[in-house]
């Protein structure tokens, strides 16, 4: 009896071990795929505050922590008053959407972009806006310079079609 306990202890090891072992490699096989390229758009200015959008072609939940952690590593960007972003694409052999949004304290802009990303039906992108916070309240305002960097970034990037585009 005592040897059954010790070798099904054993086997529990073993199997603890291994699983650990596979997390491991998990997580060392994320750091080992290339980043995907960021490109940042032009700067909305209002009143002090500043609003900068960043876009990165995103397929996992990897790859939106390689360029978070890529941006954050600007020391200006991670100095920023607010990094609100929003996600979405759909997973290698998966019909459904995996997508998500962050405020970063500015109270409902992750889900506005997210909203945005939703009805332009963007896809496989992650947008991340950068606030510099001036001093002076925007009121409604800062929502609408976010989406307007947003939708700028979209656009320049062939996210999305302008109406000139749809003319041609």
């Amino acid at each position: 009896m005592v040897e059954h306990d010790q070798a099904r202890e054993q086997q529990d090891h073993h199997q603890i071990t291994l699983s650990l072992a596979s997390c491991k490699l998990e997580d060392e096989t994320e750091d080992l795929t290339p980043c995907p390229k960021i490109i940042s758009g032009e700067i909305i200015s209002d009143r002090k505050s500043h609003f900068q959008p960043h876009l990165a072609a995103v397929k996992s939940e990897a790859h939106v922590k390689q360029v978070l952690r890529k941006l954050y590593e600007n020391k200006k960007i991670a100095n920023a008053t607010h990094n609100m972003f929003a996600y979405r694409f759909y997973p290698e052999g998966s019909s459904n959407v995996n997508q998500n949004c962050e405020d970063d304290g500015e109270i409902h802009a992750g889900s506005r972009l997210l909203h945005l990303l939703q009805i332009l039906d963007a896809k496989d992108v992650l947008v991340v806006v950068t606030r510099w916070y001036g001093g002076i309240l925007l009121g409604p305002d800062r929502f609408k310079h976010i989406n307007n960097a947003a939708r700028q970034i979209l656009v320049s990037c062939g996210y999305i079609c302008t109406q000139d585009d749809k003319g041609k």
